[in-house]
């Protein structure tokens, strides 16, 4: 069984295709600048295609990824027939879905009831998903959403305490997001210890431009630091993660803005990007931090300082914990990152060892030998979540 695994954003497209009888991965690409010009960059094995070609829209995107599946030199298929099943990543699916499903015309009037909640993400989701049925008629399509994993959280866990009415009315509360990942992530970790999954509490970092941290408590999701959008929780590259309600209409008065401009402060000019100056991406930051600069030390060390915290607010949720993963691209592979936060928590039994830590990209256990709380590397994998649970949701 052959599954297209789509990732759609406002002006890009993730793709891979996955042989799910081995879980084999086929081919992955990346088309960006769609409705501006149009660029491809398309991978098999160690072989990799790349062009510029016009994309005036999704439909348009997804055409030129078909035509490079099938392509004679770097494609993998003979024909399109050969796609089985499309598997595409929502963001919100809000409490209508608490799994992954097959899409139906009120499946697509539920996401799209859901953009008012995630406005840039479930519109270019939404697109990918009706230019595929476009296109490639009569394939099954699956949806499968960031908020699903969450949706075992308890409402201790995911209520504000606003009044009630506002959740009855709006539904107004906590969803959370990295789901794929944090699953994948979890699960990976008990592998990895040799433990059962459904035993284990387990604490994940994903950590990357954007951060989220998760308790996953005997394979559920408990809790997590991402709210009704993504702009809860950590300080991430660019938005602002948790602060006083009361500074939004602080800066609408002292700087004259609007409540959309503030909320375009907090998601895209805050998070390390603001209180550094100097970038939203952590080598950037490591490197003028080498060099002397105190706002980029200052962002970091916030940013590392907020991780613990969420970490040990979520050993106390789950009553203990056993093993803390580390992923996405700086969670994966920043051993700086991984170590600052971890010298935080010897207190719960975290001991890493350095040279072990230095590691980048790969799977690895990197606790010292006897630490009674386990640190982990992993390296995540959404996009064969995505399609399992696509090959899943067809049975």
């Amino acid at each position: 069984m052959n599954v297209l695994v789509i990732n759609c954003g406002s002006s890009s497209l993730k793709y891979q295709l996955l042989n799910m009888d081995t879980e084999q991965l086929l081919v992955k690409g990346l088309c960006e600048r769609i409705g501006i010009d149009g660029y491809l960059k398309h991978s098999r094995g160690d072989k990799t295609h790349e062009a510029n070609i016009p994309m005036p829209d999704h439909e348009a995107a997804i055409q030129v990824v078909m035509d490079a599946l099938v392509d004679k030199d770097h494609g993998a298929l003979s024909s399109m027939a050969d796609i089985h099943a499309i598997g595409h990543r929502v963001v919100h699916g809000g409490e209508r879905f608490s799994d992954s499903v097959v899409v139906t015309d009120e499946v697509e009037q539920a996401i799209e009831d859901c953009c008012e909640l995630a406005p840039l993400h479930n519109p270019p989701n939404l697109t990918g998903i009706r230019a595929c049925k476009k296109i490639m008629p009569g394939v099954p399509q699956v949806a499968v959403f960031d908020t699903a994993f969450h949706a075992t959280m308890p409402s201790k866990a995911y209520l504000y305490a606003i009044p009630y009415d506002l959740y009855e009315r709006h539904k107004i509360r906590k969803y959370g997001f990295h789901g794929t990942s944090h699953k994948y992530v979890s699960m990976a970790a008990a592998e990895l210890l040799g433990k059962p999954y459904d035993r284990l509490k387990i604490i994940t970092c994903h950590l990357g431009n954007g951060s989220s941290v998760a308790a996953v408590d005997k394979g559920r999701s408990v809790d997590t630091s991402m709210g009704l959008t993504p702009l809860e929780g950590l300080a991430m590259g660019t938005r602002s993660g948790d602060i006083d309600p009361a500074v939004i209409p602080f800066i609408m008065q002292k700087e004259d803005m609007t409540a959309q401009q503030v909320l375009d402060l907090l998601n895209k000019k805050s998070g390390m990007l603001g209180l550094s100056d100097v970038s939203s991406d952590f080598r950037d930051l490591a490197d003028a931090e080498t060099k002397g600069n105190p706002q980029a030390k200052t962002a970091l060390d916030l940013f590392c300082y907020r991780v613990a915290g969420y970490v040990g607010s979520y050993a106390a949720a789950m009553n203990g914990v056993d093993a803390i993963v580390f992923t996405a691209g700086v969670g994966e592979n920043d051993s700086n990152v991984r170590e600052r936060i971890c010298s935080y928590l010897g207190f719960l039994g975290v001991d890493i060892d350095d040279e072990k830590n230095a590691s980048r990209g790969k799977a690895i256990d990197i606790s010292k030998e006897g630490a009674k709380v386990r640190a982990l590397a992993v390296p995540t994998n959404e996009e064969l979540v995505i399609a399992r649970d696509t090959k899943a949701a067809l049975k």
